[in-house]
């Protein structure tokens, strides 16, 4: 029989793993979710056929609690559900930079915890989720977070202690990707070509580029090698690149992201 999973907020990310939970085979009529926005909540739960629950019914019902709202909301979400949680609830915190003693420490007891980073392209299906589990946190537990999380992408398993590595690389990478996309584009649109055409060459390039990466067992740098004729176009670009010390740029950006990341706990 099919665990209860509930779901405390299901604002883009919330209803990823919704998706994800339900694409995975889990049966809809085994989901509760609840949100801040009970409107929202309630179409939600119309629209996918689960239960929409209070979080405290949630917390006494189901055997897997999904957390996923904003870092300033994590104390109360918990202290909301620890009167009427049940002896044998685990959870997974989608929660940036919360560690899991500081979720133990709330819900106290034995509950398993498991500590997920996932990122935003979870929402095409395309997602990459790194897990830590807790001290209390069982196999069966580990198994239901890597099957569920793998039906919207990859996962890992990583130490706790290398997630805010995670959140800098994968957790932000996504934004690291669209401003680079932004700033290609705004290149294009400077050498005269229309923001429409500078817009769909520098898209489908860049996805044809990832898709070499993922597909054709090259690694980057000899793909990178094998674009790049001495002295020609391509090695110009990376001169200049390198000029204005790229590397070190993408490196202070990880850094400053993992440092806010901690600040978080």
């Amino acid at each position: 029989m099919s665990k209860c999973v509930g779901i405390i907020g299901v604002g883009n990310m919330g209803e990823a793993l919704l998706a994800g939970l339900i694409q995975s085979g889990h049966p809809a009529s085994q989901i509760c979710i609840t949100d801040k926005r009970e409107d929202h909540a309630a179409a939600l739960a119309s629209q996918y056929g689960v239960t929409n629950q209070s979080a405290s019914g949630i917390a006494a019902e189901c055997e897997i609690i999904l957390v996923v709202v904003k870092p300033q909301d994590l104390t109360s979400t918990l202290e909301s559900l620890k009167p009427t949680l049940g002896p044998r609830a685990s959870i997974l915190s989608f929660v940036a930079g919360k560690t899991i003693a500081g979720i133990e420490a709330i819900v106290g007891g034995s509950h398993g915890v498991i500590r997920v980073m996932p990122n935003t392209p979870t929402l095409i299906g395309k997602g990459m989720s790194a897990i830590s589990p807790g001290t209390h946190t069982t196999q069966d537990d580990l198994g239901f977070a890597r099957h569920f999380l793998g039906s919207s992408g990859k996962v890992v398993e990583v130490e706790e202690r290398l997630q805010d590595a995670v959140t800098a690389t994968s957790g932000s990478g996504p934004a690291y990707f669209f401003a680079f996309v932004e700033a290609m584009i705004e290149g294009a649109t400077k050498l005269g070509l229309s923001h429409e055409v500078a817009t769909e060459l520098t898209v489908q390039t860049l996805i044809g580029a990832a898709g070499m990466l993922a597909e054709s067992g090259k690694d980057a740098k000899t793909l990178r090698e094998n674009v790049t004729s001495p002295n020609g176009t391509t090695a110009a670009a990376l001169t200049s690149f390198q000029a204005a010390d790229l590397e070190s740029m993408v490196h202070q950006a990880m850094q400053a992201a993992a440092k806010r990341s901690a600040e978080l706990a």
